[in-house]
């Protein structure tokens, strides 16, 4: 064996130590997601069994040029089975140029739980941790409620989320799941849909059930109003602002809960620039965090939320890494520039963790009966395409973050008409 061959053997195993790394520890998730999933459909007979007294909430939904759902968004709220004296729905008109103000004022007229909070002049277009800093300042409710302005939730999805904060004083937050309302638009959005599930089946319900830690969404989710003043808002700096405030909910000694009943249905991006100027500005809002809180661990009084964020950290990173060897070597040895003579089953090996990739999230996927054969080919598909992606997306953002020095701008996701029945269609396959 040379030494070129000697390299390139340690790479490879290298490869598949990191591939197996990820897999192995998104099997134990999905083990434990699953756990959840079936302890969940008990919670939720138990809540719909129960007669509670709700505490006053406020629905905050921060708004910026959003006249193409904001209305959809609006009649959702209106359909939330909350008691009606103690539910106020506030959309903050964060320096909207399009008809969105004169949409919320039409509701607002019709009825008095919706009001419009109109960021002041030369304060708006700042981000949406600025436009919720702002409008949280007005709010009198024991409970705050976010959503973005583009989610219909279920009518049962408040009333779920907010029982639990009734039930367990502990919380500091609840968080829902979301569900891809244009999921048969474009083969994106069909990617989307399937990671978006397989996600919040694995690291969001996994990591709940198997160490009490879940991440904010940023969209769906309660928390009391008294903690939120106690953390002095959310950070305006950060571009993942629902990661950022998830720690400092940890750190203050509450826990964060996922309930997979509690649904929200809400747009993904339909075209590649859209989506990767979406997942640029998460990965950048990764690095913040990371930065922000890394030099703090061991001091962190949760030790798993350590582990949890350092998993974060490896998430992207260690992933990426795989990949990338992963790529280089299939291409050498496809071109026949080199041959890796390794004794051992390696190849085998790596054909399973493969294998054990599509079966966790066909699992996971079979939760909300999307469990279908022509998935199981989209999940081979994506393996090949819209992994490979994420390559491209960690060293742009790299390269702006630490090289550019670019500043942190929020950027908006685009909107779209909702399609008569996109909602129905997507609750119909549950």
């Amino acid at each position: 064996m040379t030494l070129l061959e000697l390299d390139l053997s340690a790479l490879f195993v290298l490869a598949v130590i990191l591939i197996w790394f990820m897999i192995a520890y998104q099997f134990v998730l999905t083990v434990f997601g699953y756990i959840n999933f079936n302890k969940s459909l008990h919670e939720k007979r138990n809540v719909d069994g129960m007669t509670l007294d709700y505490p006053s909430c406020t629905i905050l939904i921060p708004a910026h040029n959003e006249e193409k759902v904001i209305g959809h968004t609006l009649e959702a709220m209106l359909r939330l089975e909350y008691p009606r004296e103690k539910l106020k729905i506030v959309v903050i008109n964060d320096g909207s140029t399009d008809t969105t103000r004169d949409i919320i004022n039409r509701f607002a007229a019709a009825d008095a739980r919706v009001e419009l909070f109109d960021v002041p002049r030369g304060q708006g277009g700042k981000g949406k941790s600025r436009a919720l800093n702002l409008g949280v300042q007005h709010i009198t409710s024991e409970i705050i409620a976010i959503y973005d302005a583009d989610n219909t939730p279920d009518k049962d999805a408040l009333r779920y989320l907010v029982a639990q904060l009734l039930l367990h004083k502990d919380l500091g937050a609840v968080i829902g799941k979301f569900r891809t309302v244009n999921k048969n638009a474009t083969l994106l959005t069909r990617f989307i849909n399937i990671e978006t599930l397989s996600f919040q089946s694995m690291l969001q319900a996994g990591r709940w059930q198997m160490h009490n830690i879940a991440t904010l969404p940023g969209t769906n989710f309660v928390m009391r109003t008294s903690i939120i003043r106690q953390l002095h808002g959310w950070d305006e700096e950060a571009l993942t602002e629902d990661s950022e405030l998830s720690i400092r909910i940890y750190e203050e000694g509450y826990k964060i809960k996922f309930i997979p009943y509690a649904i929200t249905y809400e747009q993904e991006p339909q075209e590649w620039h859209v989506w990767i100027q979406q997942r640029m500005r998460w990965v950048r809002g990764n690095n913040y965090v990371i930065n922000k809180f890394v030099h703090h661990i061991p001091q962190f009084k949760n030790r798993r939320l350590g582990f949890d964020l350092l998993y974060t950290l490896a998430l992207y990173y260690v992933f990426f890494v795989a990949i990338v060897i992963s790529d280089v070597l299939f291409i050498v040895s496809a071109l026949k520039l080199v041959s890796i003579a390794l004794p051992g089953p390696y190849t085998a090996v790596w054909m399973l963790a493969f294998v054990l990739y599509l079966a966790e999230i066909l699992l996971t996927l079979s939760y909300d009966r999307e469990d279908s054969w022509r998935n199981l080919g989209l999940m081979v598909l994506m393996y090949f395409t819209y992994c490979q992606l994420w390559i491209y997306i960690v060293v742009r953002a790299w390269w702006s973050e630490y090289i550019m020095k670019e500043k942190r701008i929020w950027a908006k996701t685009v909107r779209f008409v909702v399609k008569a029945g996109d909602v129905s269609a997507t609750r119909d396959s549950r």
